[in-house]
């Protein structure tokens, strides 16, 4: 079905999709090529959508921004507590290693299995050119695909299934099915890459061996992407986050889910795009042509054209606002230092008495909703990271070992440097790396049916945090080893003498290694138990205790600050209680002597790892490439 011809709905209306792409982001705009085009007033033309949604989104982008600068500052003035990070913090992240080789793609009209050769690049990139040679000689590619989003299946039939569900009939049509080129010719060894608001790419690798490494390859790249702004501790980041939040709690929709993936860009095309898909859905599915498979195939790709334009016009957007948010966040350092004390002091004041208020409902909601469940909530948590980080310590054990174990045995330099740089690339190897992630994944549906009572649906995000957590301690801990051993090692010692050093370089990193693991172990529980639990109980109290703020707002409006409002301060009534709730948990499920953990001292971000180097799109448009090894296949 060519998408120059989609028939939108019952309404009679014969539109091109490119038209009704300008209607969506000029809805002044009633000429193109000469042609006339009318007003479209239909329900399901969003003209002007993205437009709209910056215009309400921004103003709660602005407030959270001069609610993280205030943050900021207030941690920086308040107590300074000692360094908990014992091991050296690496400077690579975040890159995956770059993966190439030849694989066939399902492309052409009509669709055909095609030889190509793919690129993964650094930063998430996925490429594919007709030739090796187009490649090596910098061609420019056939085709490309940022990776956010994505999820890889290597299951035909899985694929086919999610096919059969994505774009089912209408109730009484039985139109003749087009023969399937999937179902013609077996796939082998596929790779899928389906995404809900793009097209899929269908690939296929030559052995079992080929495609495992190509799924380990991709699944690190979407990771990656995903995880840009989770990744970040910028202040603009974290408010972004926060402001998605806030913004689809005005809209009704309490609970975290995986809308929060990707940068910023892509993530207001998201939360657009889940916003416009039952209009979408109600008003296009019944006329477009085709049957079975080949329908949703044209559904999926009207998606993909939709989510251009939306993504184009988000960054477009967001762009604009860039000198506008650093020009803010200047003026707000400004203002906000000088006055941080009468702030916090204020803040402290309504607090308590706000406090006083929700007390009774919010105690009886946690009683009754929360905990009974947060233990094993908590419990299924702790024994998924400990699980993974176990894993880390075995894996970093091996590989210090196996360094030692060249040192006595093998005195060639040649030899030596590469298994160096073998042990310095173990954290990027996804063939390494797997025998960690994959206990993250293993609890991803008990983690699920836990949580999704709750309204959380934010399984994915949580299993990459744990395994951007895991890349990020392995990373650290050969940092760490490699910096020692080069303090330790000199020309001056024989074989057995540098092995002998290195035995002590190795104790010495473990130790390193399980005392910020276990640091790390503890925020990454209290940040996720917050993250599933805080939505929650937002969204219990919502009727009952939000119509008492506005009593106590004068005090609040008086200070003349957008970093300080009611909302915030309500909410940070709410998320004290239930951290009060969250750490005697953690309490018993780690062991009162291994709580070292305060109120303060945890962050309140699931992922709180170093500076990300990934740009947002509002920053560049795409991500940079990240320098690093390559495999090839």
């Amino acid at each position: 079905m060519e998408l120059e011809h989609v028939f939108w709905g019952n309404f009679g209306v014969r539109i091109g999709i490119r038209k009704w792409l300008l209607c969506l982001f000029c809805p002044h705009l009633r000429q193109v090529g000469g042609d006339l085009i009318q007003p479209l007033h239909h329900p399901f033309v969003p003209a002007g959508q993205v437009d709209t949604l910056l215009r309400n989104f921004l103003p709660c982008y602005r407030g959270q921004l001069a609610a993280s600068v205030l943050w900021q500052i207030s941690r920086e003035l308040g107590p300074q507590e000692p360094a908990g990070c014992q091991l050296l913090h690496s400077k690579k992240l975040p890159r995956v290693r770059e993966h190439r080789g030849p694989l066939t793609q399902l492309q052409g009209h009509p669709p055909q299995w095609q030889p190509i050769f793919c690129v993964l690049r650094g930063d998430g990139r996925l490429e594919w050119f007709r030739h090796r040679e187009e490649y090596e000689n910098g061609d420019r590619p056939l085709g490309s695909v940022v990776l956010t989003g994505y999820t890889v299946l290597t299951s035909q039939s899985e694929y086919l299934h999610l096919l059969d569900t994505l774009c089912p009939e209408p109730s009484g049509h039985h139109a003749q099915e087009e023969p399937d080129p999937l179902l013609e010719m077996p796939v082998s060894f596929p790779l899928f890459l389906q995404h809900p608001f793009r097209r899929h790419l269908c690939f296929s690798a030559a052995t079992a061996e080929v495609q495992r490494a190509w799924r380990l390859a991709l699944q690190g790249g979407i990771r990656l992407r995903g995880t840009v702004l989770q990744r970040s501790q910028a202040p603009a980041a974290r408010a972004f986050l926060d402001a998605i939040r806030l913004y689809r709690q005005q809209q009704g929709h309490f609970g975290d889910d995986d809308v929060t993936l990707g940068s910023d860009a892509e993530v207001l095309t998201a939360v657009l795009m889940r916003e416009l898909l039952p209009a979408l859905r109600a008003q296009t599915l019944p006329g477009l042509r085709g049957a079975g498979r080949a329908r949703a195939w044209a559904w999926a790709k009207l998606l993909d054209a939709v989510h251009a334009a939306v993504l184009a016009g988000a960054s477009t957007g967001l762009r604009a606002f860039q000198p506008e948010k650093e020009e803010l966040l200047a003026a707000l350092e400004k203002t906000i230092r000088p006055d941080v004390d009468q702030m916090l002091k204020l803040r402290e004041r309504v607090l308590g008495r706000l406090q006083a208020n929700v007390q009774g409902p919010l105690e009886s909601c946690l009683r009754r909703k929360v905990d009974a469940q947060l233990p094993r909530v908590t419990q299924t948590l702790l024994s998924t990271v400990e699980a993974e980080l176990t894993a880390v310590q075995t894996l970093l054990t091996q590989g210090m070992d196996r360094l030692s174990r060249h040192l006595r045995g093998s005195p060639s330099s040649t030899r030596l440097r590469k298994e160096v740089y073998s042990f310095g690339e173990m954290p990027w190897d996804p063939e390494l790396m797997q025998t960690c992630y994959r206990e993250a994944e293993r609890s991803r549906g008990r983690l699920g049916q836990l949580a999704e009572p709750f309204g959380f649906f934010g399984t994915q995000s949580l299993v990459f945090g744990a395994q951007d957590l895991a890349q990020q301690l392995m990373a650290d801990a050969v940092a760490t080893f490699l910096q020692l051993a080069d303090q330790c090692l000199t020309t001056a010692l024989d074989c057995d003498q540098a092995a002998q050093q290195l035995e002590k370089v190795r104790g010495r990193v473990l130790k390193k290694f399980q005392s910020d693991s276990g640091s790390a172990r503890r925020r990454f529980i209290h940040g996720w138990l917050l993250c599933i639990f805080l939505p929650f109980v937002l969204s219990q109290l919502e009727l009952s205790c939000k119509a008492e703020l506005p009593e106590f707002e004068g005090d609040v409006l008086a200070v003349g600050s957008p970093a300080l409002t009611i909302e915030g301060i309500y909410e940070d009534v709410i998320r004290g209680v239930l951290l009060q709730r969250i750490n005697r948990e953690l309490k018993k499920a780690l062991g009162a002597s291994n709580m070292s953990c305060t109120l303060d001292g945890c962050s309140e971000l699931p992922w709180d790892q170093g500076e990300t180097d990934v740009e947002t799109e509002a920053q560049r448009g795409t991500c940079s490439r990240q320098p690093g090894s390559s495999t090839e296949v």
